[in-house]
């Protein structure tokens, strides 16, 4: 999807003010006059905003046969020709919406019109604060029925697994993930009714065989977590030894998820205490172990979870950062 935002207008008056808001955002413009609806579901799909200087109404008879989910729909910002209103429609938490909507109301010298309960009552915008800290969502409907208790009761729970920043007023600390509506771990099978948000806590450390493919590697990393109770969207970064910089199933297989990749040499490798060691890795690589004390760099020292664990054609190992909230990872 496209980064920049498109501006779609139906009027010469739209078309005017779409050129003047053009010349202060990174926008695309589309004069729609003829080839509405195939413009704008055109847009849909290759932008992740859309400005629609027209009716609500059109937009909304437009657009509803499009609309899937708000985590992946692009943010809608609906405005007159005049720039007096700027409607956030769709996705104005996750995608943008309301802060492009406060933007374009900034721009036009007209009025951001938001509806979203949070905003308006300034409560704290759960989704957006667990993005923020690179929190997984373990379940969104979970997550919605915690955000629908903020609004309604002023304040939310929370349990944490590790050190946090301060939290907003509205998000109080909780002593046991029990009682908690939400839940911050690397751990699968917490016992609680709240939400469980994965945080970035994982770093798995990877050795394997020449030209051993990312899927291989994947089904690995996931049956090590699923043994261990560990949830697989916590993993933050992988670690090898540098002799596999150029191993192309891990190289693909970093890259299909997002994860750093960091590489160490056999003499950072050794001068990790208290992990395994193999013969028969020392004479291939000359570092006494991979998997086990890469994981262990990579996390600063963090504390080895996993053990590595040994497929015919990968070995894992997973150390957890103890602070995943500060410093370099998280």
């Amino acid at each position: 999807m496209a980064s920049d935002i498109a501006i779609l207008a139906l009027t010469e008056g739209g078309h005017a003010l779409a050129r003047r808001l053009a010349r202060s955002l990174p926008a695309t413009v589309f004069f729609c006059r003829g080839s509405l609806r195939r413009t704008m579901e055109q847009c849909w799909h290759d932008h992740d905003t859309l400005v629609c200087i027209m009716a609500s109404g059109i937009v909304v008879r437009t657009l509803a046969p499009l609309v899937e989910d708000k985590r992946k729909d692009p943010a809608v910002v609906v405005c007159d020709e005049r720039g007096q209103f700027a409607v956030s429609l769709l996705s104005g938490h996750l995608g943008g919406g309301n802060a492009l909507a406060a933007r374009v109301a900034s721009i036009t010298g007209g009025r951001a019109v938001i509806t979203t309960a949070s905003d308006v009552q300034g409560k704290t915008a759960l989704d957006l604060w667990a993005r923020d800290l690179g929190l997984v969502v373990a379940d969104r409907d979970g997550l919605t029925r915690a955000m629908g208790k903020l609004v309604n009761q002023g304040s939310v729970t929370l349990y944490s697994d590790y050190p946090l920043p301060g939290l907003p007023g509205d998000i109080q600390r909780q002593a046991r993930p029990q009682e908690a509506d939400l839940v911050i771990t690397a751990a699968n099978g917490v016992q609680t009714t709240g939400t469980l948000l994965h945080a970035k806590a994982l770093v798995a450390g990877i050795g394997c065989n020449r030209n051993t493919p990312a899927k291989e590697i994947e089904q690995a990393l996931q049956q090590a977590c699923q043994e261990h109770h560990l949830a697989r969207q916590s993993v933050a970064r992988l670690a090898t030894i540098d002799l596999k910089s150029d191993e192309q199933g891990l190289l693909e297989f970093a890259a299909q998820h997002a994860l750093p990749l960091d590489f160490f040499n056999h003499n950072q490798l050794n001068g990790v205490d208290g992990v395994s060691t193999s013969a028969v890795v020392l004479r291939a690589t000359g570092a006494k172990g991979v998997a086990e004390p890469a994981a262990v760099l990579a996390s600063d020292g963090g504390r080895l979870l996993v053990k590595k664990m040994k497929w015919p054609n990968v070995t894992v190992a997973i150390a957890e950062i103890s602070n995943p909230f500060g410093g370099n990872h998280g």
